[in-house]
């Protein structure tokens, strides 16, 4: 006689008992097949358009880098050794600079290959200096109120863009390094989840815009806008003007993003990239004219004109130009 036969000839209760376990069991197994079944059927999958630019700002306010392909990660595109807002430039005592205090900003040029890191700019020579310098200090840096990590690149760094920005003030350049701790999103912004991470964009580490916004924007102005001037992650072609308002969850390849808010626009929208002068108030005057929020959501946008959306990043993967965007609805 076997184990399991003793078992039940000893204890006859214990056999209803093991049926009615086994039962059970097979009812769970089967109700947890059927939810995600029952999840996928409910899913409706849309496609809403092809990605048409893929764009790295890997110095936060500085150019943006094209590229065809992209590694999507939780804390936003990485190329290489380029990853997105992974650069700041800071004042002395470690606050953070942006194009809205210096506009000159967007016409630095910052690239990194082979563990070298370049600095371009307008009139000034080219400055390289090692991807990795782990003799220099790591500064404590301010970024919208919170603390936040960066290590030092060095005097020539610093001394090349305090002569660019040429403002009388002395300017240092930081570069995020994989140990350390990015900033919270939720201590910002609330509407985001509290476990997201960002490094120095703004507040998400994905910002989605089409061409047909900008084209939209375009034709209400004297002079015509570019993408380079709303500084997108992703920029989406085959969609009507302001579409991606409504996309809500969104596949890529591999890649599932989830939106959280559109994109508050500021007086950095009116710097042209090309110059970096501020242009006056277009087009951030226009954008007020009919791009407002919803009144419930003052408290969050405030006065700012809404253009483009923030996403985070649900699973990882990489992008292309080319792929299609599918709207996930549920």
């Amino acid at each position: 006689m076997n184990f399991k036969e003793t078992f039940v000839k000893a204890f006859p209760e214990n056999k209803n008992i093991l049926l009615l376990a086994g039962g059970a069991g097979l009812t769970v197994v089967g109700l947890g097949l059927g939810y995600k079944y029952f999840l996928k059927k409910s899913e409706k999958v849309t496609r809403v358009g092809v990605v048409s630019q893929l764009l790295i700002h890997p110095l936060k306010s500085g150019k943006a880098v094209s590229v065809s392909l992209a590694e999507c990660q939780q804390i936003g595109l990485k190329y290489g050794e380029l990853q997105d807002r992974h650069w700041l430039v800071i004042t002395e005592d470690g606050h953070f600079v942006t194009g809205r205090q210096e506009p000159r900003l967007v016409l630095v040029s910052l690239t990194s290959e082979r563990g070298q890191t370049c600095l371009n700019g307008p009139d000034m020579e080219e400055l390289r200096f090692p991807l990795l310098q782990p003799d220099n200090a790591i500064i404590n840096c301010r970024v919208f109120g919170a603390d936040i990590q960066g290590r030092d690149c060095g005097d020539e760094a610093s001394d090349w863009l305090t002569r660019f920005l040429g403002v009388g003030k002395t300017f240092r350049l930081v570069h995020f390094e994989p140990h350390m701790t990015p900033r919270r999103a939720a201590d910002k912004i609330p509407l985001f989840p509290p476990n997201e991470k960002v490094v120095y964009p703004d507040i998400a580490p994905v910002m989605l815009l089409s061409e047909a916004s900008v084209n939209d924007l375009s034709s209400r102005l004297e002079k015509a806008v570019t993408v380079a001037q709303f500084r997108p992650s992703i920029v989406v072609s085959g969609c009507e003007a302001f579409e991606e308002d409504s996309w809500e969850d969104i596949r890529i390849g591999d890649v599932w993003l989830h939106r959280v808010m559109a994109c508050g626009r500021c007086i950095f929208t009116t710097v042209d990239p090309e110059t970096g002068v501020l242009t006056g108030k277009q087009p951030l005057e226009t954008l007020k004219s009919y791009r407002k929020s919803d009144p419930a959501q003052k408290n969050i946008y405030k006065s700012a004109p809404l253009f483009g959306q923030m996403y985070i990043v649900r699973k990882t993967g990489f992008l292309q130009v080319g792929d299609v965007v599918y709207k996930i609805s549920h």
